[in-house]
């Protein structure tokens, strides 16, 4: 099993405009949130997890234990009630659910493709965005 923990730049996206277009995020915010280029630092201690995202607009921080509930705040603002599982050895699989109303329900991945390379994939009813990074 490779290991999550590292500094991770972005080096491509696909489909990230449509995903924020997805969650009704305005056309001012999703050109400038397409244009930054996300650094992921992440830290693993067995099923414990740190996520810290940082932009030149935004960052978030996140800490989650596999398997159990957590709420957090998306980098659009979103306040979500999530759960993340292995998907298999290399490959956690987050569900986000609203905490209030009638907001969208969000997914996302993260599979470590080798211990240099990790694939974020996030999704919103049809649209799927896929983002690579590589280890710093």
């Amino acid at each position: 099993m490779l290991s999550f923990s590292g500094t991770w730049k972005m080096k491509s996206s696909e489909k990230f405009e449509d995903y924020l277009k997805e969650l009704g995020i305005n056309v001012m915010l999703r050109k400038m949130a397409a244009a930054a280029k996300p650094t992921v630092e992440i830290r693993q201690d067995g099923e414990n997890f740190y996520i810290k995202t940082w932009t030149s607009i935004r960052s978030t921080e996140v800490n989650f234990k596999v398997g159990e509930e957590f709420e957090e705040e998306t980098m659009d603002g979103r306040k979500m009630k999530s759960v993340v599982k292995w998907e298999k050895d290399d490959k956690l699989q987050c569900v986000q659910l609203p905490l209030k109303g009638d907001g969208l329900q969000t997914e996302w991945s993260r599979e470590m493709v080798s211990e240099n390379e990790l694939i974020l994939t996030m999704s919103c009813k049809d649209v799927v965005c896929t983002r690579v990074y590589v280890k710093e």
